[in-house]
């Protein structure tokens, strides 16, 4: 799974301290494909999605008000990155992330993740 990276993020806006759960499905290069969460509060963000074989997971800033928010993800092949997703919607959107091997992967949050 070399060429298979990942991200994702639920880029929500939560209130009060309440936590915002996503899901998150990551497209590798070659249609692979990891589901997973993505978690995030006013003031922090967690991501994890697994295919079974590869597991990655990252934090991320949830910026509220913002529509980018950055990623940082490592996979359990030993790869990082770093990627940047746009909100669609408060709970949904897509991104890319590129890993320190250069494969790129894209990723889909909220909604849209839920068909995968």
């Amino acid at each position: 799974m070399k060429g298979l990276g990942w991200i994702a993020l639920p880029a929500s806006l939560a209130v009060g301290g309440c936590a915002v759960t996503a899901p998150v499905a990551v497209i590798g290069p070659r249609g692979e494909i990891l589901k997973g969460t993505a978690t995030s509060t006013m003031t922090s963000g967690t991501v994890e999605a697994t295919n079974g074989k590869l597991t990655c997971a990252g934090n991320f800033d949830p910026a509220p008000g913002s529509r980018s928010v950055t990623v940082a993800v490592k996979c359990s092949d030993g790869r990082v990155g770093i990627g940047t997703a746009l909100r669609e919607t408060k709970t949904s959107g897509r991104g890319i992330i590129v890993l320190n091997d250069g494969s790129r992967a894209q990723f889909i949050f909220g909604a849209g993740a839920a068909a995968f």
